[in-house]
């Protein structure tokens, strides 16, 4: 009987050591903005809001992720698809944030090769299921195979696009109103949601209350309690104001715009200089 429990014991430790090898052995993501996030560092952005092939293949040089801004401005996807293709491993990763959790706006985002999906205004869970639905293939959603550039550029150097893009997608939820802060457990909850973000501005006009009102913060303070409960990435949209020096910065992980990861600054404009931590238009408190 000895013998055969110590043989049992056995057992489980070499296959518990076998199970932690293979976790050691897993290769990393290809979509390095996610992977960082997910060993606990913060994420930069630049915004690309125009089409500017040039600017946008330098900045991309010095971000973790690039912000595809569709949804207030002139941007098609045909742009979209243009910058990324021009310089597909420049080093940032390339999201949208799009209008709306259409299917046809996610799979065209998803083909051009975006490696994540950025949806504003989610107010309930109905929204976030959308946007879940169309980002990802089956057998966890409902993507269909398209023949866009993505493959192309992902699916390199022996890996399987089919196979891995799944686990290297980013579905990022914006929370900007009263009602989606009451919903914030159900909204991170979804299966799926890897991000949910404040977007700051809209937040305060939203709710009428400014950012530095304490009903604000306590706002913001309950959608980061409800994101971590759900086991999600917290972000927000104001890296200027939270990205360091705030109570919640330290669970601030994904942030829109701030500062470079090796010091560079976008060039001056008009003679100007450029602050790469300012919010882009529209996140100023």
């Amino acid at each position: 009987m000895i013998s055969q429990l110590s043989g049992i014991l056995l057992a489980a430790t070499l296959m518990s050591g076998f199970s932690q090898a293979q976790q050691s052995a897993s290769p990393k993501l290809y979509n390095t903005a996610k992977q960082k996030m997910l060993e606990g560092k913060q994420v930069f952005s630049f915004t690309q809001s125009k089409f500017d092939p040039a600017a946008y293949c330098e900045a991309a040089k010095h971000y973790d992720y690039a912000w595809f801004e569709m949804q207030h401005s002139t941007l098609e996807f045909r742009d979209v698809e243009a910058m990324i293709a021009k310089c597909p491993h420049a080093g940032a990763i390339p999201m949208v944030r799009l209008p709306d959790a259409q299917e046809w706006h996610i799979q065209h985002a998803t083909d051009i090769g975006a490696l994540g999906v950025i949806i504003p205004t989610v107010d309930d869970v109905d929204r976030a299921r959308e946007a879940v639905k169309w980002a990802r293939y089956p057998p966890v959603a409902r993507r269909s195979a398209g023949q866009g550039q993505a493959i192309s550029i992902w699916g390199i150097n022996g890996v399987d696009y089919r196979k891995t893009v799944n686990d290297n997608m980013i579905v990022a939820i914006m929370i900007e109103t009263p009602t989606g802060v009451a919903n914030a457990f159900d909204i991170a909850s979804v299966p799926g949601v890897d991000v949910v973000l404040i977007g700051n501005n809209d937040l305060s006009s939203f709710s009428g209350f400014p950012q530095s009102d304490d009903r604000y913060q306590s706002m913001m303070t309950k959608v980061r309690d409800d994101v971590l409960r759900a086991g999600k990435i917290f972000g927000q949209a104001n890296a200027a104001l939270y990205a360091k020096g705030h109570p919640l910065s330290k669970d601030t992980k994904f942030l829109q715009n701030g500062p470079s990861f090796d010091g560079w600054l976008p060039p001056a404009v008009n003679g100007k200089r450029v602050d790469p931590n300012a919010p882009p238009p529209g996140e100023h408190p």
